[in-house]
C-alpha cells in the first residue's frame, strides 16, 4: 500500500504560493524555485482533479476550489503546529508559526509597533507578515488571518474583539490660527479651510464628531482640499498650515506637546472612534494567531 500523504509538500507549496500571491515569493519562503513550485503545484492539480490556481504571466489568484482548499489546508497544517507544540512544551520561546495581518495606516504608524515590540520579545520565534493598508483585504481569499479595522463592523459573519476608543482631536498649526483666526464654535469652522477625509467605503467625507453640552453632533466638513486613500495625509496638511482636521489623539499628542500643532475647540472634544481585531470564526487557527489575537486585545 502507497504512502496516503507523500503529497504534503505539494501541499505545503500550495499553501505558501497562495499566501504569497506569487510564486516569486513563494520559492524565496521555501528556498527553492518557481519552477519546482509551478509543478508541486500542478502535480497536487493533477491528484484532486481541480484546478486550484489560475496563472498568468502577470497575476496568480485562486479558483473557488482553490479558496476552499486553502482553507482547509491551511487548517490541517495548523492542527500538526498544534500537535508538535503540544509534545515541545507550552513556554513562550516553543511558539513558532506565522502571523499574516492587516492593519490601517493609523494604527499601522502610530499603536502597533509598540505593541509588536513587546511580542516579538517574549515570542522570537513568530513570524509577522504586516500588510498596512487603507483598503479592507477579504480575510479569507487573501489568507489574512487577523486585521484591525476602524468603525462599528457591517455584520460580515467575522467575529470582532474591540482594542480601544481612541479619542479625537481637532488641531491646526500655530501658523494657521494666526493667519485665519481661532474658531470659537462649531459653526465657525464653516469659514475656515477644512481638511476632510473621503472614506474608501462610501466615497463621502468622514464627519467630523463633536460633543458640545452634553449633545453628540456629526458635521460633514467642506473643503477645497479633499484628502483620499491616507488619513495620515490630513495631519501633514495641518501641520503644514493648510488648514484643520481632526484626528486622533494618538497621532497628534506629541505634535501637540511639541507646538507643532495646536487643538482647537478643546470644548466641543469627548468623542472617539472604536478599532477592533477581527478574524474569520470559522477558521481554525494557529496557536500564534490565537496568542497575538489575545496580546493585542490585553495590551490596546
Amino acid at each position: 500500500m502507497g504512502r496516503r500523504f507523500d503529497h504534503l509538500g505539494d501541499v505545503e507549496a500550495f499553501i505558501t504560493v497562495a499566501e504569497k500571491r506569487s510564486m516569486t515569493e513563494g520559492a524565496v519562503a521555501l528556498s527553492t524555485t518557481p519552477s519546482v513550485l509551478s509543478r508541486a503545484i500542478t502535480r497536487l492539480e493533477t491528484r484532486l482533479g481541480a484546478q486550484l490556481m489560475r496563472r498568468t504571466t502577470r497575476r496568480l489568484s485562486l479558483t473557488d476550489e482553490g479558496r476552499a482548499y486553502l482553507e482547509q489546508a491551511r487548517a490541517a497544517f495548523s492542527m500538526i503546529d498544534d500537535a508538535e507544540r503540544a509534545i515541545q512544551g507550552p513556554t513562550g520561546a516553543s511558539l513558532t508559526g506565522q502571523v499574516r495581518i492587516s492593519v490601517p495606516t493609523t494604527y499601522g504608524h502610530y499603536r502597533l509597533p509598540a505593541m509588536l515590540d513587546r511580542f516579538t520579545r517574549a515570542y522570537p520565534e513568530v513570524q509577522i507578515e504586516l500588510s498596512i493598508t487603507n483598503r479592507n483585504v477579504d480575510l479569507v481569499a487573501e489568507g489574512y488571518d487577523l486585521a484591525i479595522r476602524l468603525g462599528p463592523l457591517p455584520d460580515s459573519g467575522l467575529v470582532a474583539r474591540k482594542l480601544e476608543d481612541a479619542p479625537l482631536h481637532l488641531v491646526a498649526a500655530p501658523h494657521y490660527l494666526e493667519r485665519a483666526g481661532i474658531p470659537r464654535h462649531v459653526d465657525d469652522l464653516a469659514k475656515h479651510q477644512c481638511l476632510p477625509f473621503v472614506m474608501p467605503s462610501t466615497g463621502r467625507c468622514a464627519p467630523w464628531l463633536f460633543r458640545v453640552d452634553g449633545r453628540d453632533i456629526d458635521w460633514t466638513p467642506p473643503g477645497r482640499i479633499r484628502v483620499f486613500d491616507d488619513v495620515l495625509g490630513v495631519v501633514s496638511l495641518a501641520e503644514s498650515g493648510l488648514g484643520i482636521c481632526q484626528t486622533y489623539d494618538f497621532i497628534v499628542r506629541d505634535r501637540v506637546g511639541q507646538g507643532r500643532l495646536i487643538d482647537v475647540l478643546e470644548h466641543a472634544r469627548g468623542r472617539s472612534r472604536p478599532f477592533s481585531l477581527i478574524f474569520a470564526p470559522h477558521r481554525r487557527m494557529s496557536a500564534a494567531t490565537r496568542t497575538l489575537i489575545d496580546f493585542l486585545a490585553s495590551d490596546g
